[in-house]
């Protein structure tokens, strides 16, 4: 199968995209570099450096012919987006349908979209959420995400382009940048703890996250290829971890001692939230398999190892 995978020098993506070149797929990667690292694409798949409204997308997409889009590339940080919600539309928005456009021009037989169960439903008011819940967000991170799922409905209707929508929780693992990914709370408070310096929670540290770890996220996309045509589906544990609960199991796994510091809140960040996942069960054939404390302790065990690449 041919994929084009946006986004797959960063973080989530780049995992997404080892694992379909070792499933013997053609992969193409692009990305801008803005928050990825070209040493994140894997050695199997072709790389190019676009800007997602870069007219050169279209002619790549023309030329590569995909099977398949795995669309990740983001704006991803909700707190920027409520400083700067141009920027935020434009990449989150404007990107995404620019990619559609092209997708349907070329024919592009499915495509799967990154959403946000994180943010997209605002403060839920069932626990854990699903996908029934009404979207209702307070950020323009997470209005732009539902605009990117409506929009995708519309070219499904209008060009019959099959597509899946994950909705993700909390991601966190290896490659995890400490300041420019969504939800790196996890690599930014263990490099600071691993250097000795006191991490500040933004809040009273009571606000409650759905971690989920990178490795569960990639069997989700692998499966992605194949089922859930036509869906909307969230990935998550359904299980919520306060923000002063990961400190002290940080605590534990780095010998940081020294409590935390506590700042204002962030404007525009979900309280509390955890995903209901049944929906990816029966569609996906889909369940997280990484317990939280193994989780956390190979991501820990990344940044220890990767100094400069976790500090920079």
């Amino acid at each position: 199968m041919r994929i084009l995978v946006t986004g797959g020098a960063g973080f989530i993506a780049s995992h997404v995209a080892d694992a379909f070149v070792a499933a013997g797929h053609e992969v193409w990667v692009v990305d801008n570099l803005s928050t990825g690292r070209r040493e994140n694409v894997p050695a199997g798949a072709r790389f190019s450096e676009l800007d997602l409204l870069d007219p050169k997308l279209i002619e790549l997409v023309a030329e590569f012919r995909p099977d398949c889009i795995d669309h990740h590339a983001a704006h991803a940080d909700v707190f920027e987006s409520v400083k700067d919600p141009v920027n935020d539309a434009r990449v989150n928005v404007l990107g995404t349908v620019a990619l559609l456009h092209a997708a349907a021009q070329a024919s592009v037989g499915k495509f799967i979209f990154i959403s946000s169960g994180g943010a997209i439903y605002g403060e839920p008011e069932q626990f854990p959420c699903n996908e029934e819940h009404p979207a209702r967000p307070i950020s323009p991170y997470a209005a732009a995400k539902l605009a990117g799922e409506n929009y995708l409905h519309t070219f499904g209707r209008v060009h019959g382009l099959d597509y899946t929508v994950l909705r993700y929780p909390n991601i966190y693992g290896p490659r995890q940048h400490p300041y420019t990914e969504e939800g790196q709370v996890v690599p930014l408070f263990a490099r600071l703890m691993l250097a000795g310096r006191q991490p500040t929670i933004f809040g009273d540290g009571e606000q409650a996250r759905d971690f989920l770890y990178v490795g569960d996220v990639v069997r989700a996309n692998e499966l992605a290829l194949e089922r859930g045509a036509g869906q909307v589906l969230n990935l998550g544990t359904g299980e919520a971890i306060t923000i002063n609960s990961l400190y002290r199991s940080l605590q534990v796994l780095t010998g940081y001692e020294a409590p935390p510091r506590y700042g204002p809140g962030r404007a525009g960040e979900v309280y509390r939230i955890a995903l209901d996942a049944s929906r990816a069960g029966q569609e996906l054939g889909w369940r997280p398999q990484t317990s939280f404390d193994d989780g956390l302790r190979a991501t820990v065990e990344w940044v220890r190892a990767n100094p400069v690449i976790a500090s920079s």
